[in-house]
C-alpha cells in the first residue's frame, strides 16, 4: 500500500518542488521562531511537533511533505519515492530552510552539548533519526489516514526534541540545521548532521525490513 504520506497521484514537479519547499519552511521557520521568542523547551519540542503535523496535512496532498531529506532518502530506499524526484525533493528541502530561517534571523543553530563528544553526538543523532524514520515508515505502512500520519510523526518529533534537544539539538534533519547553521557561519558542524541523520535513516530500512516488513510488497514480488 502506497501511504498518504506519500504521493497518492501523478502530480506535476512543480507541485511537488512548492510544497517541500514550503513544509519545510514552515517547519524551520515555526520551530526556531519559537526558540527566537524565548520559549521553553518544552514549547520548542512541541512547536517543532505541530508544525511538522501541520506541513504534513497542509502539504502533504502536494509533495508527500517529507520536509527532511534524510526522510526521502530513506523512502527512496524503501522503494517509495521514484529515484528521479529525489534530487528535487532534496532541493526544495535545503531551499525551504533557508527560507525558513532568513524569516527567523537564522536564530536556533543546532549544537552539540559541551559535555558530549563528536562520537556520542553522533551516536545520539543517529539514533534519534532511525527512531524517527522507523515510526514513519511503520505508520504509513498501517494507515492511510493523513491526520493520522500526520499527528504521529509530528508527535514523535516532539518527543526525541524533547528528550535530544539539550545533548545535540535533536536534528534529526539535515536540512532543519542548513537553514540556520548556514545563517550563523557554521560550516564546520554541517558534514556532521547530515552524515548522522541520513545513516539513521538509511539504518531505518534496515529496521524495518527485519521487524515489520512490506507483507503486500512481498506477495506482489512472489
Amino acid at each position: 500500500m502506497k501511504a498518504l504520506y506519500l504521493r497518492q497521484k501523478p502530480i506535476t514537479m512543480r507541485r511537488e518542488f512548492v510544497g517541500e519547499f514550503l513544509g519545510t519552511a514552515l517547519m524551520v521557520s515555526a520551530g526556531c521562531g519559537s526558540v527566537a521568542l524565548g520559549a521553553s523547551h518544552t514549547t520548542v519540542s512541541l512547536t517543532f511537533g505541530f508544525a511538522v503535523t501541520l506541513a504534513i496535512i497542509v502539504f502533504g496532498p502536494l509533495s508527500g511533505a517529507h520536509i527532511n531529506p534524510a526522510v526521502s532518502i530513506a523512502f527512496w530506499r524503501d522503494g517509495q519515492l521514484e529515484g528521479r524526484l529525489l534530487p528535487a525533493y532534496m532541493v526544495a528541502q535545503c531551499f525551504g530552510a533557508i527560507a525558513g530561517a532568513l524569516i527567523v534571523g537564522g536564530a536556533a543553530p543546532t549544537t552539540l552539548a559541551p559535555s558530549l563528544t563528536l562520537v556520542q553526538g553522533f551516536g545520539i543523532e543517529v539514533a534519534i533519526t532511525a527512531g524517527l524514520m522507523a515510526s514513519i515508515l511503520l505508520v504509513v505502512q498501517r494507515t492511510s489516514s493523513r491526520t493520522l500520519v500526520a499527528i504521529w510523526v509530528g508527535g514523535t518529533v516532539a518527543l526525541l526534541a524533547f528528550l535530544a534537544g539539550p545533548l545535540t539539538g535533536a536534528s534529526m534533519n539535515p536540512a532543519r540545521t542548513l537553514g540556520p547553521n548556514l545563517l550563523n557561519g557554521m560550516w564546520a558542524t554541517l558534514p556532521f548532521y547530515l552524515a548522522s541523520t541520513t545513516l539513521g535513516a538509511w539504518l531505518a530500512c534496515d529496521i524495518k525490513g527485519r521487524l515489520f516488513p512490506d507483507d503486500s510488497r512481498t506477495d506482489r514480488s512472489s
